[in-house]
């Protein structure tokens, strides 16, 4: 019986995936030396023979990028894929970008479509937490480089915001405020830019000499507006929070349109800070203090990154880059006043 991939791997103790890397040539500089013996001499032994039609179609060059993307409609997405075009122009690229409306099924006929384009690599900007298929499923179209979010324990190269530091931002802002009943609406937990910012609202709660009260965080399981104003009436009538941060700007906007229902007023009652500093943040009521992300050079970033592991530049295997932010002051922000639930 001929000797298949899954076989390969198993005898060299590796994923399917990273034994598909070490034996295709545009890829094996994405695994460690040590890595690549073992599943070389793994395929020796077992007269492993990839299939040679598939490989050669895998090593045509399309001077294309494919960039997968969970919701072409959240305002974020538009920098950056310019960021990404615009690194990828100068250096002859040309962008393909599919819109997964963040579902799967969707997102494998994408995939498909991209590998028969022949794309040169992929910016992946759905991956989520707990889905071990992930990494292999965008690696077997093509090299790959996380963007925004990244899969649970991922090793591969990636471009994302620094979130601890812009929690730490948002606490110490509110504290000097004389906040100290701080509320949060946390994201979907299977999408890594939630708990990064959650472990971030924790830590920073802490290092203020605050404990953080698990009652004041209310974990969202969509991101759109009705979810932030569900949390934020959960939080006005069952806490005595005198703040509530947002998982982002669109969430946030749902948490102001729920203040003003309730009758609560901003900033005079309760604050609120939002996340990513979307183009309309400077244009609700009151203008929203949000964290800035600059979107743009994420996005930049990782073009820049994909193209060296594709040109052999560097392999980029384990790569990891975290850009800075800065907390944006507006008018949603005011000094703590003590206030009770509305029950």
């Amino acid at each position: 019986m001929r000797a298949r991939l899954a076989d390969v791997a198993k005898l060299a103790k590796v994923h399917p995936a990273t034994a598909s890397r070490a034996l295709n040539e545009r890829t094996r500089g994405l695994v460690s030396q040590e890595t690549l013996e073992r599943v070389t001499a793994a395929a020796q032994e077992l007269n492993y023979l990839p299939d040679t039609a598939a490989r050669s179609l895998a090593s045509a060059k399309s001077s294309t990028i494919g960039v997968v993307v969970g919701d072409l409609a959240v305002p974020l997405f538009a920098p950056m894929i310019r960021g990404i075009d615009d690194v990828a122009w100068a250096a002859g690229y040309s962008t393909l970008v599919v819109d997964t409306d963040n579902d799967r099924k969707r997102e494998l006929t994408h995939l498909r479509n991209l590998h028969a384009q022949r794309v040169d690599g992929l910016i992946v900007t759905t991956s989520i937490v707990g889905d071990p298929e992930g990494p292999e499923r965008f690696a077997n179209v093509a090299p790959t480089v996380s963007l925004l979010r990244v899969a649970e324990g991922s090793l591969g190269p990636e471009v994302v915001s620094n979130d601890d530091q812009g929690m730490r931002q948002i606490i110490n802002h509110l504290v000097e405020h004389g906040h100290s009943r701080i509320a949060l609406v946390a994201g979907p937990p299977q999408v890594s830019t939630s708990l990064a910012r959650l472990r971030g609202y924790r830590n920073a709660l802490c290092d203020r000499g605050l404990e953080p009260d698990q009652s004041l965080i209310a974990t969202i399981d969509h991101i759109d507006p009705d979810r932030g104003r569900e949390a934020a009436r959960r939080l006005v009538q069952d806490t005595d929070c005198t703040a509530i941060v947002g998982f982002n700007d669109l969430v946030t906007f749902g948490v102001l349109k729920e203040l003003r229902a309730l009758g609560v007023r901003c900033p005079d009652d309760i604050s609120v800070v939002g996340y990513s500093d979307v183009p309309t943040a400077d244009l609700v009521v009151p203008p929203l203090t949000t964290v800035s992300v600059d979107h743009y050079a994420m996005g930049a970033e990782a073009a820049r990154l994909l193209l060296d592991i594709i040109t052999g530049v560097s392999n980029g295997a384990s790569k990891a880059i975290q850009l800075p932010v800065r907390l944006v002051e507006r008018e949603s922000v005011g000094p703590a006043r003590p206030r009770t639930p509305l029950r």
